[in-house]
């Protein structure tokens, strides 16, 4: 790729992140697409970014789905990530005509969120063992996790000072740096009480640190630090299903839909910009209302 090429998708991911405040993955995603794009095209069609036309894009989206067997999915990111770098610039007047203009994403099978039920998530919660400084933060972690739907980037990205014991809240740094206020309930505000007094002194052994959850070593604790502990929980906990951070945030809002909580109000604890977002959640309860109707309904 040239230093032409280069300095364009520098200067891309320096505006969507001053646009935007995109986390860091997601610019690294956005890059890797448009320099998968960029080698292809010059390697097929002898040509720039900048020259990209219609038909260009739609012969990489051909050979991406029949060579390199791109799924539905990935095929609709790599296109969303080339409209937004064409829309950019011809914003920027670098170029007369936006070349995925009449290009249409494929349309994707809707999925629902994988979950887990109310006695799944109390057997994950039990999995950690309590007696050491390691069990009390790794309980402590994941009651929060599911009392607040949180990301696992936002949960590991706590910072004493977003922690209201008083308030029973955590001020929440969401996508796009948004801020938001989520309340955690007695159990999880019990546990972060006592991590606090208990365990988490034992783990830093002096050393200062602002990181809510921190490792044995004193260092704040990371995404894959907390999937691996996860991953050892739910093996204990006897969970046969494949589970992410993600799954309990997908609980969290299953299980409260499923209770009789509004979708404005899990839309604003999930930190969703658009209600569209949330609403799959109720396919997923409406689900889980059919098997409790079929199960206790004399007429089920």
């Amino acid at each position: 790729m040239s230093e032409v090429e280069e300095s364009l998708l520098d200067e891309f991911c320096d505006a969507l992140w001053l646009e935007d405040g995109l986390a860091r993955n997601t610019l690294t995603s956005y890059r890797s697409d448009l320099l998968k794009f960029t080698q292809w095209l010059r390697r097929k069609n002898s040509k720039s970014l900048l020259e990209t036309r219609q038909q260009d894009i739609e012969g990489y989206l051909a050979h991406q789905v029949l060579v390199a067997k791109d799924r539905a999915r990935t095929t609709s990111r790599e296109l969303s990530s080339l409209k937004r770098f064409f829309r950019y610039e011809l914003r920027q007047g670098k170029i007369k005509a936006d070349p995925t203009l009449l290009i249409e994403a494929p349309k994707l099978p809707r999925s629902l969120p994988k979950s887990l039920t109310e006695d799944d998530v109390e057997s994950l919660l039990d999995a950690p063992e309590i007696e050491n400084p390691l069990g009390v933060r790794d309980k402590t972690m994941l009651e929060t996790l599911y009392a607040g739907g949180l990301r696992v980037s936002e949960l590991v990205g706590l910072k004493i000072p977003q922690v209201s014991l008083d308030m029973g809240v955590v001020r929440v740094l969401g996508k796009g740096a948004k801020e938001r206020l989520v309340p955690l309930g007695e159990e999880a505000l019990t546990w972060i009480r006592r991590y606090l007094d208990e365990a988490r002194p034992e783990l830093l052994k002096g050393k200062a640190s602002d990181a809510l959850f921190v490792t044995a070593r004193g260092r704040p604790m990371t995404r894959q630090g907390f999937w691996y502990l996860l991953h050892r929980y739910c093996a204990r906990a006897g969970l046969a299903k494949t589970i992410s951070p993600h799954t309990l945030r997908h609980a969290f809002a299953t299980h409260m839909l499923n209770h009789g909580a509004d979708l404005r109000v899990v839309q604003l604890l999930l930190g969703h910009a658009d209600i569209s977002t949330t609403q799959i959640y109720t396919h997923v309860a409406r689900e889980r209302l059919k098997q409790l109707h079929a199960k206790h309904h004399p007429r089920g």
